[in-house]
């Protein structure tokens, strides 16, 4: 039932909205409706109010006070879950996260610390190999809308993969000083790719160096820390420029010998630092003495070279963020820089100059450098749409035991919070949901009950998804669960008239008032056709059929019908007479029985004893006696008729069976 805002005037237009198991119906009641959803009206085509976020369809309609309109807002939970591309970055995260659970135990010390980088960076795999396909949807999609929303998931998956980047160089790989500058120069590089292209471009060319992109071009390499590339498109322009080959040999030199760190040495950050204070004096030196006064360009990239802010700052287009511009002025400035002083180099407003305002993801890189955790992971959760990012980021930072201090106010840690959240939403989706229950299992607090929750609402449309579900129950001992489903199922092949599967089911949800039910369901249908259906079902029961009494009942019954097939007459005989003096049979089937005994009777072998065939006559009586007078009234001449030839055939196996007796005692 739709509800509307409780204290809302009924009389004026209002929200009115249905909560589904994952999702929320809203619309706008119409003009004189107390509120629910319209019920005239014709559904539109549907479109996107907010990207992956709520789908809307159109309602018209007239209400009572004239002509108006409205929507409904389809409001889910987890959106991007939906999205066919994403299915990847999904299903192979799942693996990884497994794996990293399992060698949590295994690992200690440094290849501890090795194994959480290589699992950063396989989730970074992911989310590249991801964002290449979504660009070749991109591409090769006709549909205008569809091309956008690619487009859109691509700079989303971008950023995703720039943020993860950066913790990882941060927090997971924790890069001392040194190193550092090292990978932070990497991740500037990897995120800005549109520089390779521009070289292709010039060196392509038939004069590289009068190409308008030229000195564009050697000042991007030179911002990235890639002297050895600017300095082989420089020697383009010596070859052009004879006059200048004594300036153009100097600058080569002194970005030649600027001092790098380099990781298969032992040099120790105090050596580093020696050589790069007299290399930064002979740049200061040259640029005094005004050697690179004639030309411009050349003057540019030598005060670069000497970490100049403002010459920095002038190649502000060619940087495109602030992050580039912090990470080149450290790399020309401060190369040994330690992790907790980039907080004071990450200066936005230096870069955006108050002509722009921040970016929800210059925020969370600004949290980062801050080494402020849980600001991002906050950051993160309000920016992107779906769960997935900060629920494996915050499992991975886990792991490196920086989150343990943490908890959130209702008791559960942050891990677990955002891993219960990305597993729900998973839960909503026809498939992913199997994914969604290991995630789960890895909550210790609460991932049990929140399983137990959202496996009830999965919906069991077919019978092999059941038997999933049901295993997945069964493996986890959730026997409630186990009953529910089977009960669900049970009732499902009953509806349908599927008597055998209804009784598996019910047998196996340990059920024995529907074990009843559908065992009284078999013999009516065995009283109107005449035979059984799922024989091999029946004929397997098994200990199975102790579940209850009426179960039991047909169980052996079906045992008395292969007796008689197999021609072994007094076994049968015994067994229909103990289904009946035992009180097993339902007294309705009692003639039933009484009928079947017929044959038995008129066997030319004497089948049943005096004893025995006394008691099928008290079991006649019996049933006779029971019925009122009314009812005899009421029954049909057949009926008088079984009774009389049930009389008839018991008088005479009796006269056979005492003569028989007798004979044998004489």
């Amino acid at each position: 039932p739709s509800q509307v805002v409780p204290g809302a005037d009924p009389s004026t237009r209002q929200l009115c909205f249905a909560w589904g198991p994952t999702e929320v119906l809203v619309c706008e009641t119409q003009f004189g409706r107390r509120g629910g959803f319209p019920s005239r009206g014709k559904v539109g085509s549907g479109r996107e109010l907010l990207p992956g976020a709520l789908t809307t369809c159109g309602v018209t309609g007239t209400g009572e006070g004239g002509p108006s309109s409205s929507h409904v807002f389809v409001v889910r939970k987890d959106p991007d879950i939906y999205i066919q591309t994403l299915r990847k970055l999904f299903n192979e995260s799942h693996g990884i996260f497994i794996g990293l659970q399992r060698s949590e135990e295994e690992l200690a010390g440094k290849s501890r610390k090795a194994q959480l980088v290589k699992v950063s960076k396989l989730y970074r795999s992911v989310i590249r190999a991801c964002m290449e396909d979504m660009h070749q949807a991109a591409v090769s999609a006709q549909d205008p809308a569809l091309r956008v929303q690619y487009s859109t998931q691509v700079s989303v998956l971008s950023a995703i993969e720039l943020i993860w980047n950066l913790c990882e160089i941060l927090f997971v790989e924790a890069a001392a000083a040194g190193p550092l500058l090292l990978r932070l120069l990497d991740w500037v590089r990897l995120h800005v790719c549109d520089v390779d292209n521009m070289v292709r471009e010039v060196l392509s060319s038939e004069a590289p160096a009068k190409h308008e992109l030229f000195w564009n071009v050697v000042n991007i390499l030179v911002l990235q820390g890639r002297l050895d590339e600017a300095r082989h498109l420089l020697s383009k322009e010596a070859s052009a420029d004879p006059t200048a080959v004594k300036m153009y040999k100097i600058l080569d030199d002194l970005m030649k010998k600027m001092p790098v760190l380099s990781v298969c040495t032992n040099q120790t950050l105090t050596e580093l630092e020696l050589k790069w204070q007299h290399w930064h004096e002979e740049c200061q030196r040259y640029l005094q003495d005004g050697t690179f006064a004639s030309n411009s360009h050349m003057e540019s990239i030598c005060k670069i070279l000497l970490g100049d802010e403002d010459a920095i700052l002038e190649k502000k287009e060619l940087l495109t963020t602030w992050y580039h511009f912090m990470v080149t002025r450290l790399l020309y400035s401060h190369p040994t820089v330690k992790p907790m002083e980039l907080r004071f180099y990450a200066q936005m407003d230096l870069f955006l100059g108050g002509q722009s305002s921040p970016e929800p993801l210059d925020m969370i890189l600004m949290a980062a450098f801050e080494f402020e955790i849980h600001q991002v992971i906050k950051e993160c959760s309000i920016a992107l749409s779906n769960w997935w990012f900060v629920a494996h980021l915050t499992d991975l930072l886990d792991h490196c035991k920086l989150l343990q201090s943490h908890n959130v106010y209702f008791g559960s840690n942050m891990r677990e919070f955002l891993l219960l959240e990305y597993a729900s939403g998973l839960f909503s989706h026809h498939s992913l949901w199997q994914l969604g229950v290991d995630y789960f299992d890895h909550c210790p607090g609460h991932g049990r009950v929140y399983l137990e929750l959202h496996i009830e609402r999965i919906p069991l449309n077919t019978e092999q998804k059941a038997l999933k579900v049901l295993r997945i129950c069964e493996q986890r001992q959730m026997q409630e669960q186990v009953r529910s489903i089977c009960k669900i199922m049970a009732m499902k092949a009953l509806r349908n008239s599927r008597l055998g599967s209804a009784l598996s089911w019910s047998i196996r949800a340990k059920d024995a008032a529907f074990a009843t039910l559908i065992s009284d369901r078999f013999l009516k249908d065995y009283c109107e056709r005449g035979c059984f259906s799922d024989l091999d079902l029946i004929d397997n029961l098994g200990s199975s059929m102790l579940l209850s009494d009426r179960l039991t009942f047909l169980g052996k019954y079906r045992e008395f019908h292969r007796l008689y097939e197999q021609k072994r007459f007094a076994e049968a005989a015994r067994l229909l007479l103990m289904l009946m003096t035992a009180h097993i049979a339902p007294c309705s089937f009692w003639m039933t029985l009484l009928t079947d005994a017929l044959p038995l009777l008129e066997q030319k072998e004497v089948v049943f004893s005096t004893e025995q065939t006394y008691e099928l006559m008290r079991c006649l009586e019996d049933l006779t006696a029971g019925k009122s007078e009314k009812k005899k009234v009421q029954d049909d001449g057949v009926e008088n008729t079984k009774v009389e030839m049930l009389r008839l055939a018991l008088a005479r196996n009796l006269a056979r069976v005492i003569i028989k007796e007798g004979t044998l005692d004489g």
